[in-house]
């Protein structure tokens, strides 16, 4: 008996490794600075901070980072392919660089805490192009209803050595994947 109905595959949603935790700078500063933004790293060179990937739709094997001011160029394969990755506050992020509400490179957006009356409830990020502020655990916007895209995000055990430290003494690696989604 053959099955006419099969599953579509889903190379596009595979996981790939975009680096060790401790090659991503922590942000701690809320509201001040923008995430493209040169930090300390862990020991090492200043570093922006975040990276930002091309990740083709179709199979995510074929990854690739891009550096500096290509996050712009026509080989960069636009910001709909694009995922940026950053530490804020020790939790690593990572959402789509491009803005739902006016397609602008979120890698240079600006983290912040939300806040009611000095609790911290969640985080976000704002878009420097319009000032539209949307929450990086839920993906809600601060208006209307766009929705900012979150990737999934793993940290598994690494081989490198870092301030950053497994459970068995090691750097973690930082694995994500674009959020599966269900029915």
């Amino acid at each position: 008996m053959a099955f006419t109905f099969t599953a579509p595959s889903r190379k596009g949603d595979a996981w790939f490794c975009v680096g060790l935790v401790s090659s991503f700078p922590n942000i701690m500063e809320s509201g001040s600075t923008s995430l493209s933004e040169h930090y300390n790293c862990a020991g090492q060179n200043p570093a922006p901070g975040c990276k930002v990937f091309h990740v083709p739709t179709t199979d995510s094997s074929q990854a690739r980072q891009i550096n500096g001011d290509s996050i712009l160029q026509p080989d960069g394969g636009g910001l709909s392919d694009q995922v940026v990755v950053f530490k804020y506050k020790d939790k690593i992020h990572a959402i789509n660089n491009r803005c739902p509400h006016s397609s602008y490179p979120l890698s240079e957006g600006t983290p912040f805490d939300i806040e009611d009356f000095g609790v911290v409830l969640s985080a976000g990020i704002t878009c420097p192009k319009h000032g539209w502020s949307f929450d990086l655990f839920t993906g809600r916007s601060d208006r209307s209803n766009y929705e900012l895209r979150r990737w999934e995000v793993q940290l598994r055990p690494g081989t490198g050595h870092g301030t950053e430290v497994g459970e068995d003494g090691e750097d973690q690696e930082v694995w994500i994947r674009r959020k599966q989604r269900m029915g």
